[in-house]
């Protein structure tokens, strides 16, 4: 080995050391942050689909002043609606646990329809009439200690929702804050690692983030607005508290169906056919549009992503990723065809 190869390979080995140490730290990171990496996820998310706001705020203010006030009505876009859920959702199950107690103080027979359904019609009907005609004290110590077990569940997993998003709040506002030094940082270390593709590929990735949300928000607001409505003239009860939950669940594919019609087989048991029928026409008619014409439009647009694209990342990002996956999905899938598209013209 002569003298001009062996600094050579010192420095070679200098570098792969680097690496090495490098990523167990990044690894030794990551596992130490794993607790909070979904609270980060959401910063993210929410920082990018709020950052044309940030933009138009920060030129009439300081970054500090801007990062506060977008911080501030994202925590109220964001906990408004959850706490008019939580009050009214808390008045449902109050209605419901005194209908309950009422129910089996003066006996109740399941009604013949319920057990004329197929599969679970039955077996439904006879849990009903074995609980509720039960002459015994209206809550027994099994059922109490049930209640009370699922209230300790529920409970924990909204105490821990909750604290992911304030920790996802704090971050955003520091990532608005310092959104220029990271926003360059991330220019140089991306351009290192991945070349020239890097800033087309982070710009794709934004552009699937907003425009998963700008979908999102608009097909969940259009679906609230015209099935609530269809309830409200249909005659179902709550057709405000039920429109907002058909506009939450159209965030998922095929979801919201669920909701009108179940209000439209409780028309029925009404014996109100023709709101029944008129009512699952309807909202299987919105649907229908929202799902292939407006929501492949507003997702996969901006990025040219085909629409059955769309639905595997947001149905394939729901399994692997919880309900991040909703925002992760289309936007993973989006870079990937993205790169791939480059890899085959060039």
């Amino acid at each position: 080995m002569n003298a001009v190869q062996k600094p050579e390979l010192e420095t070679r080995a200098q570098r792969l050391s680097g690496i090495a140490a490098g990523l167990g730290l990044l690894a030794i990171a990551i596992w130490m942050l794993s607790t909070f990496l979904p609270a980060l996820a959401w910063a993210t998310i929410l920082t990018i689909a709020t950052w044309p706001l940030f933009v138009a705020v920060r030129r009439h203010s300081g970054p500090t002043q801007a990062a506060a006030l977008i911080t501030a009505l994202v925590a109220v876009a964001v906990l408004a609606p959850l706490a008019v859920a939580v009050v009214e959702g808390a008045q449902e199950i109050s209605g419901f646990i005194q209908w309950y107690i009422e129910a089996r103080k003066q006996g109740f027979e399941a009604p013949e329809w319920l057990s004329s359904l197929p599969m679970i019609g039955p077996w439904v009907a006879d849990w009903l009439n074995a609980h509720l005609q039960d002459e015994r004290s209206p809550l027994s110590g099994a059922e109490v200690q049930s209640l009370t077990e699922w209230g300790q569940i529920i409970g924990r997993q909204a105490l821990r929702r909750i604290t992911t998003l304030l920790f996802a709040l704090l971050i955003v506002f520091f990532m608005f804050r310092e959104s220029d030094a990271l926003l360059r940082q991330f220019r140089v270390v991306g351009a290192r690692l991945l070349g020239e593709p890097a800033q087309r590929l982070a710009s794709v990735a934004a552009a699937a983030v907003r425009g998963t949300i700008d979908g999102l928000l608009l097909i969940g607001i259009g679906e609230a607005v015209l099935i609530g409505a269809a309830y409200a003239v249909s005659g179902v009860p709550h057709a405000v508290l039920l429109g907002a939950l058909t506009g939450l669940l159209s965030a998922i594919p095929f979801a919201s169906p669920l909701v009108f019609i179940g209000a439209s087989v409780w028309l029925l048991t009404q014996s109100a056919t023709i709101a029944a029928i008129g009512l699952l026409t309807f909202g299987s008619t919105v649907v229908f549009i929202a799902d292939h014409f407006v929501r492949p439009i507003l997702i996969g647009g901006t990025i040219r992503l085909p629409f059955i694209w769309v639905l595997l990342g947001i149905l394939g990002g729901i399994e692997s990723f919880g309900l991040l996956g909703l925002f992760l999905g289309p936007t993973l899938l989006a870079v990937l065809i993205t790169l791939w598209r480059e890899l085959s013209e060039g």
